[in-house]
């Protein structure tokens, strides 16, 4: 397990790929460490899907029907609701364009590849050439290919740089450095590697009726998972709206515009936020404390994820940082929501299925008053 705090939240996602467990802490990196080693092209690239699932969750599970076309009412919910976003068939690997900056290991690499080409020149017969050559690989960004697995992919699916060659003169003689890929050392990101759904869970309370209004909370106490990450911050709220309440007409099923948004914060590293926006129907059969809900929704939604952190170049003149902010945007910009809710006594259960590109599925367990 990553850390004490993973465990006990294990559906917040977000927490357990952050942070690397004690245990392992010495044999894997943490999500921050492998983006040090990503510069802002390949790493918006690595993190996607994670950024198109963590929308996908956090606009599921906000309703489970509709509220009444009543001026007062009392009802109120307290419970919990699980997410689980699905990741398409193409998000496991990437191949993108992109601007990257060599370190003095990987300008090593390329040489070491060059060294074994029957064309190569004899480094230990010219003084000063390989160094000389890893200054200049080192100097500046190169515009190469970037490829690999996705936070998602696997394990295996090394991120690879082709690094395209240049040529370098050094003491008036010109040398073709030739192309080659140089592999990264990860793929696929920890218990993330090759994955097919995303967990996520929150607290939900729902609070209604008034003049056909119900709210609903969610909401986790600022907790402070790493001295160096800082704290995790989350807060979401929702309305729904019944406009039946002001028309003297019934429909057979009860209706309702919604508007839900929040608030997702792991620190300075990441942070989430989405907003949706609908209609909703249900249609409840049966009374009031057994009863069956079908209910069915339209939404048009947003999400985003703000990544920040520092790309680390080790060159031979000392670690060179550029920091690097991503603002990553979810896939998803709609869904069509199906789902059923059975009331037994004082307890809802509900569950549900999103079609979408990212596609979820939700289900909720409410204490009813």
């Amino acid at each position: 397990m990553r850390s004490d705090l993973g465990t006990k939240l294990a559906a917040l996602a977000l927490l357990c790929f952050v942070l690397p467990s004690p245990s392992a802490a010495q044999e894997e990196a943490s999500l921050e460490e492998t983006l040090n080693q990503l510069s802002g092209d390949a790493a918006a690239q690595y993190l996607a899907p994670v950024s198109s699932s963590f929308g996908a969750n956090l606009n599921s599970g906000w309703f489970h029907r509709a509220p009444k076309a009543v001026k007062l009412g009392f009802n109120f919910e307290a419970g919990f609701v699980a997410m689980g976003s699905f990741f398409p068939d193409d998000a496991t690997h990437f191949d993108v364009e992109g601007s990257f900056r060599f370190s003095d290991d990987e300008a090593a690499m390329i040489l070491d590849y060059w060294a074994d080409q029957p064309d190569s020149p004899d480094f230990e017969s010219i003084p000063g050439l390989e160094d000389y050559l890893i200054d200049q690989i080192t100097a500046d960004a190169y515009r190469v290919g970037i490829s690999g697995a996705t936070v998602i992919g696997a394990a295996t699916d090394s991120v690879t740089v082709a690094y395209g060659g240049d040529t370098l003169s050094y003491l008036s003689e010109e040398y073709v450095v030739p192309a080659t890929d140089v592999k990264l050392p990860f793929g696929g990101f920890g218990d993330l590697a090759d994955i097919n759904l995303m967990p996520l869970m929150a607290p939900q309370l729902t609070l209604g009726t008034v003049y056909g209004t119900q709210f609903t909370l969610r909401y986790l106490p600022a907790v402070e998972i790493d001295q160096d990450l800082g704290e995790f911050k989350y807060l979401g709220f929702g309305i729904q709206h019944n406009p039946m309440v002001w028309l003297d007409m019934k429909l057979p099923v009860d209706v309702s515009a919604s508007f839900f948004t929040q608030n997702m914060k792991v620190g300075d590293l990441f942070e989430c936020s989405s907003t949706a926006f609908g209609v909703n129907a249900s249609k409840t059969l049966g009374w009031r404390f057994l009863n069956l809900t079908p209910y069915a929704g339209f939404m048009l939604e947003n999400a985003s994820m703000k990544v920040s952190y520092d790309f680390i170049v080790d060159t031979p003149a000392g670690p060179v940082t550029q920091p690097i902010s991503l603002d990553l945007e979810s896939e998803n910009t709609s869904r069509l929501t199906l789902g059923l809710n059975a009331r037994l006594g004082i307890v809802n259960w509900n569950i549900d299925y999103s079609l979408a590109a990212y596609p979820a599925i939700s289900t909720g367990v409410n204490l009813a008053f």
